[in-house]
């Protein structure tokens, strides 16, 4: 009877020992900064995209044009085409503090901008003053 008794203690805290398992062992994810890019009459908008160095941060890219623009930065390493009405995302970062331009390679005269990483006090500074 002694040992059924142990058996069934030892048992009930399974669950509750499970749970703190899973709970330690999932990785933890922040969240990550969020930023709108607008293609529209073949320009960027904004021209110039302020973001924090030092994290990773997703890009929206939406081109309100009924035609396609291909998204390009040498300095970023990156290149997407967004169809007309469409929208693409793309991963940057983390940054080092700089400025990194873009283009659309469609349309490199007019379609132009730049992203700029800033260190965390400026980030902070800039965030304070913009509204994002």
């Amino acid at each position: 009877m002694r040992k059924k008794q142990l058996r069934n203690n030892s048992q009930k805290g399974w669950p509750i020992y499970s749970i703190l398992v899973l709970a330690f062992a999932l990785p933890v994810v922040a969240e990550l900064n969020v930023f709108e890019l607008h293609i529209k009459d073949h320009l960027f908008q904004p021209s110039v995209l302020y973001v924090p160095a030092g994290e990773k941060v997703k890009l929206m890219v939406l081109n309100h044009d009924p035609s396609p623009e291909e998204f390009e930065s040498f300095s970023l390493n990156r290149e997407k085409v967004i169809l007309g009405k469409g929208k693409a995302t793309l991963f940057v970062g983390p940054l080092k503090p700089g400025r990194y331009e873009f283009f659309g390679e469609y349309n490199p005269d007019s379609a132009q901008g730049v992203l700029i990483a800033l260190p965390e006090a400026e980030w902070l500074q800039h965030k304070a003053n913009h509204a994002y």
